[in-house]
């Protein structure tokens, strides 16, 4: 069986987004284009930014999807909201409880969504 093993997020600027995403999940990219740029977050998976042409790389597009940060049980995600807020990140929802657990979202700087929660 075939599982999806690439998740790629449209922005404006993929230089730009992937020193947001370098930054935010402390990676260094494995493949690097001027439009496309390619990070292994776990073996067999990689996360992709692409500036290609594309009407959802605008920031006006609405995001109807979110890169989740499933973190361990016991990870404190306040902690990892903190170290984020020290980042300069955009805030979409401060750190709440929802029913699968502790949560908060934010935003790249292109508008995409970024959730962290348990692990479901």
């Amino acid at each position: 069986m075939t599982a999806p093993n690439l998740f790629i997020t449209y922005v404006a600027d993929a230089p730009k987004a992937a020193a947001f995403y370098a930054d935010l999940f402390e990676l260094e990219p494995t493949l690097t284009t001027p439009g496309y740029i390619v990070f292994r977050v776990a073996p067999g998976v990689d996360f992709a930014v692409w500036s290609g042409v594309s009407d959802a790389s605008v920031p006006q597009t609405p995001r109807t999807s979110e890169v989740c940060v499933a973190v361990p049980a016991g990870e404190d995600v306040d902690a990892i909201f903190a170290r984020w807020i020290a980042k300069g990140v955009t805030v979409v929802a401060e750190p709440h409880d929802e029913p699968f657990g502790r949560t908060f979202v934010i935003s790249d700087p292109d508008g995409n969504l970024i959730r962290v929660a348990p692990v479901d």
